[in-house]
C-alpha cells in the first residue's frame, strides 16, 4: 500500500478512521469540508480566472451547536462489542493472506451491518436507482444533495444519481447511566 493509492482495506480504515474524527472533532470536520469543497484546490484556478462579479452580501455565519461525542463513543463500543470492529482496524495485517484478511472482514461487516440495523432506521436519501436522471429544481436542499462534475450556473440541474445518499430517519441507542464513562469502548478483560 502506498500512501497515493491505499488498499481497499486501507480506504476501509481511513474512511472509518475518519468518520469518527469527524464527529469528535469540530475543526477536523470544518478541514474536511473545506478540501471536499476543493477549498485547498481552488486558490491556483483563482489565480488565473478573471476577476469575479460582485458578490451579494455575504449571509450571517450558521450558529454552529457543539457535538457531544458521547453518542459517537457509544456507537464505537457497539461496533466493538458486536463486530470486534476496533480489533480490526488497529490489528496489523500486512502480514496476513488475503483470504485471511478477506475471511475477518466478512464476520466485521456483518456484526457491523446488525449493529446499524439494531440501532438506527437508515434509508436512502433518494429512491431513484443509482444512473437514473433526475432534475433539481431551484431550492432543492443542498445538505441531502452535493452537486458533482461540471457544476455552473444555477438551478434546475440535470444529471444522473451516482450515490442515492444515507439518511437517519431513527436512532435508537442505548440510555448510558450518568456515571458510564463512553470513553471506555470496550474494558480489558482479565481471566481469572
Amino acid at each position: 500500500m502506498t500512501d497515493s493509492n491505499p488498499s481497499f482495506l486501507g480506504r476501509i480504515s481511513l474512511a472509518v478512521s475518519t468518520f469518527f474524527r469527524i464527529l469528535g472533532d469540530g475543526q477536523f470536520a470544518a478541514d474536511v469540508l473545506r478540501v471536499r469543497e476543493g477549498g485547498l484546490a481552488a486558490a491556483p484556478a483563482q489565480a488565473q480566472a478573471p476577476a469575479p462579479a460582485p458578490a451579494p452580501a455575504p449571509a450571517p455565519a450558521p450558529t454552529l451547536k457543539e457535538a457531544s461525542p458521547d453518542a459517537a463513543l457509544q456507537l464505537l463500543g457497539l461496533l466493538q462489542r458486536d463486530a470486534r470492529f476496533i480489533d480490526f482496524v488497529e490489528e496489523d495485517i500486512k502480514h496476513f493472506s488475503d483470504a485471511d484478511i478477506g475471511a475477518a472482514a466478512r464476520l466485521v461487516h456483518e456484526g457491523c451491518r446488525a449493529t446499524l440495523r439494531e440501532h438506527f432506521t437508515i434509508r436512502p436519501v433518494r429512491d431513484e436507482a443509482e444512473g437514473s436522471r433526475v432534475t433539481l429544481q431551484e431550492g432543492f436542499d443542498a445538505s441531502a444533495v452535493r452537486l458533482t462534475g461540471n457544476v455552473i450556473g444555477k438551478a434546475p440541474f440535470s444529471g444522473s444519481i451516482s450515490h442515492r445518499g444515507w439518511r437517519v430517519d431513527e436512532v435508537r441507542l442505548p440510555k448510558l447511566a450518568q456515571s458510564h464513562n463512553a470513553k471506555v469502548i470496550a474494558p480489558a478483560e482479565v481471566e481469572l
